[in-house]
């Protein structure tokens, strides 16, 4: 099921944006084989394998990629591959010999999807990072956060998968659009700072425009502005107000009973008086009060739902945005397909001796899974 239904995918074992770019391509309906270290590599967050919801919708095969009898293996494996995606550091797939010179010439239309966090070249490509350090140098980091407070690590939404892991995912599906009507395929170099400077296209022309400065907090959507919030309410909880069109702001006012805001919507010195205001009436109702007060006006409004609540939101209840799976409660495939819906994901399935043939058939016959077993390169 799926609009990728029948495309084959290689996933070199990574953490991060190349395993959930994987987890998209299979809950869209590609048949992904994970290959996987025979020994832990120690990176990563340690947690059980069932809550490593990045790795649903696939089954592995743990390879030592140090033994050539194992890199051919996988050689293998690619020769009947549409996209592989690999997340190492530039040049280690080279020296491992699974570089994309050698996998294209053994397959020509191949995609080969590379994610890292710096790029394959440049003077930083080699240097470790993470998620917040590429959101650092992109100007991403420094915009986000509050009026007199250092910059907030936005969790690792904006580098790794925003910046990551769809940048990397619309690359490769690009290619393989273009390898079909080309019999050509070719190297997707996805790199997170590539990919968050894409995300910060309109705040580069704002900022360019005047619109937007370089102080955090003082803007239209970093907080700065009265009607683009989040309030504390006097249960301890949350609601974020976005009413940045003046109809809405309107109506929002007209039920916080401080109409007498909107004549100065625009003029940044009333803002701190303002947002003070609407912080105090806030204040003197529950989170669920307000949201019965604000059903059905058009205000730009909506409770702030920790990760536990947000599955049990009417909304989210009625379109199935979340499911259960082993067990686990986690986000359904997204997007949405009219014709070729995506299938109900299933949890990772591991390595299993036994049932090496029915993991392995959509890319070798029963007389190539037989010599792997017999070069000691599978069990």
């Amino acid at each position: 099921m799926g609009p990728l239904h029948g495309i084959k995918v290689i996933e070199l074992a990574g953490i991060g944006p190349g395993p959930m770019a994987a987890m998209l391509l299979a809950d869209m309906g590609a048949t992904v084989l994970r290959v996987d270290r025979k020994q832990p590599s120690g990176l990563g967050v340690p947690r059980p394998q069932k809550y490593d919801l990045l790795l649903r919708n696939r089954r592995s095969v743990p390879v030592d990629l140090k033994d050539p009898a194992a890199v051919a293996f996988v050689l293998d494996l690619i020769d009947s591959s549409d996209i592989l995606i690999e997340g190492f550091r530039p040049g280690v797939t080279e020296r491992l010999g699974l570089g994309p010179e050698i996998c294209l010439e053994r397959n020509p239309k191949l995609v080969y999807g590379r994610i890292t966090g710096w790029g394959q070249d440049g003077p930083m490509a080699q240097d470790v990072g993470h998620d917040l350090n590429y959101i650092a140098l992109t100007g991403a980091l420094h915009a986000i956060g509050r009026a007199g407070q250092p910059p907030t690590p936005p969790i690792n939404l904006v580098g790794d998968f925003g910046g990551g892991t769809m940048y990397l995912v619309m690359g490769v599906l690009a290619a393989l659009v273009e390898a079909r009507s080309s019999g050509h395929g070719q190297v997707v170099d996805a790199a997170m700072v590539d990919g968050v400077a894409s995300l910060m296209t309109q705040p580069q022309g704002s900022f360019a425009a005047g619109i937007m400065n370089n102080e955090r907090g003082t803007n239209v959507t970093d907080s700065g502005a009265p009607f683009y919030e989040t309030y504390l309410c006097s249960d301890g909880r949350y609601v974020s107000l976005a009413a940045v069109e003046t109809r809405f702001y309107r109506a929002a006012l007209q039920v916080l009973g401080l109409p007498h805001l909107l004549a100065t919507q625009w003029d940044r010195e009333t803002w701190p008086a303002a947002k003070a205001q609407i912080a105090e009436t806030f204040l003197t109702r529950s989170r669920d009060e307000w949201c019965a007060a604000f059903d059905g006006i058009e205000a730009c409004f909506a409770p702030v739902l920790s990760i536990d609540e947000a599955p049990n939101h009417p909304h989210l209840r009625a379109r199935g945005t979340y499911l259960e799976i082993d067990g686990v409660t986690q986000p359904a495939p997204a997007p949405r397909f009219s014709r070729t819906p995506n299938g109900v994901p299933k949890p990772f399935q591991p390595w299993q001796a036994d049932e090496a043939w029915n993991i392995l058939a959509p890319w070798l016959d029963a007389a190539d899974v037989a010599a792997a077993r017999r070069a000691g390169v599978i069990d």
